[in-house]
């Protein structure tokens, strides 16, 4: 089944040229079914970039999935049109008094602050708060994984000796809906400066880790129900994110480590390998279908809440 968005999202087009079935408004209109509604929080600041890489995931599904796109309004982004932002994006307030089947919050770059000091704080405090009444499953990437951990259980994050960077193999601890189908080890990306501890997390009864590296540390974290999901590392990233990032670090003048296990024999002049699709859209549907369409009421105007003042 199709994902429905906009019709002129810029995504539309490169999906469609990938065979990916998308749905325009207009035709959406005219089908007679209940989609599951999703919202996405792109914190990122390429955010066509990011929403084509999660919106090709979410439409590898035989759900149809409803798309809504969230901003924060109280952050001005830099490296997005205001036209495009304008177009295509909601803010909080506009969204507040309704209910979500799923919510995806991407990550950000600012995991160099602490929490209490990125700007968006407050705004993001509150949405967090919200999506405990208002969203049956919520998906947090990297710095939003950490800082919803550091918001509903106190868990911080620590910052590394270096950045964790690069394509690591990993190994599910526990098998359930979320890691149904997943190969005993899977490879997925990571891009961050700062890391969560696994025993800062097992002094949480309400937290379990479905999946970690010996390199890479925690990668995925869930409470039982399934409600509010953790994920550290990057399994949307195109073939070609970390390479981008890290020709972007190199202009920048940083000291930035080559990705590792990334490039073939480490090679920077041969093209890397797009080796965790699969994993990728295996996480996706599953979050889809067990945590999401298997959980959430078919009617969602009993789920709505006023959402209250956070700070």
């Amino acid at each position: 089944m199709p994902i429905k968005i906009p019709d002129h999202l810029p995504a539309k087009e490169i999906l469609q040229s990938e065979h990916i079935f998308v749905m325009g408004e207009k035709r959406a209109f005219q089908q007679d079914i209940r989609p599951l509604r999703i919202l996405i929080l792109n914190l990122m600041p390429m955010k066509e970039v990011t929403e084509t890489q999660l919106l090709r995931l979410l439409g590898n599904s035989p759900l149809q999935v409803e798309v809504t796109l969230l901003r924060m309004q109280s952050h001005v982004a830099k490296n997005t049109s205001a036209e495009h932002l304008t177009s295509f994006y909601q803010t909080f307030d506009d969204v507040q008094q309704q209910a979500y089947d799923g919510m995806i919050i991407t990550g950000a770059p600012v995991e160099h602050l602490p929490f209490e000091e990125v700007g968006y704080w407050q705004e993001l405090c509150s949405i967090l708060e919200w999506t405990k009444e208002s969203v049956t499953s919520t998906l947090h990437i990297c710095w939003a994984a950490q800082a919803a951990l550091y918001y509903h259980y106190q868990v911080d994050k620590y910052a590394l000796p270096d950045k964790l960077f690069g394509v690591f193999e990993h190994t599910v601890n526990v098998r359930c809906n979320l890691t149904r189908g997943f190969d005993d080890a899977f490879l997925v990306p990571h891009s961050r400066h700062t890391d969560i501890r696994k025993s800062d997390l097992e002094r949480v009864p309400e937290l379990d880790v479905l999946a970690e590296s010996d390199e890479a540390g925690v990668f995925l974290v869930a409470t039982p129900d399934a409600r509010q999901i953790f994920v550290t590392g990057h399994a949307e990233y195109d073939a070609t994110t970390l390479w981008d990032e890290y020709k972007r670090d190199l202009e920048r003048g940083l000291a930035v480590p080559l990705p590792k296990y990334y490039f073939p024999n480490d090679d920077e002049s041969r093209p890397p390998r797009h080796q965790w699709r699969s994993h990728a859209n295996l996480l996706f549907s599953n979050w889809l279908n067990y945590c999401v369409y298997q959980e959430t009421p078919y009617d969602l105007s009993g789920r709505v809440k006023r959402p209250q003042s956070v700070g």
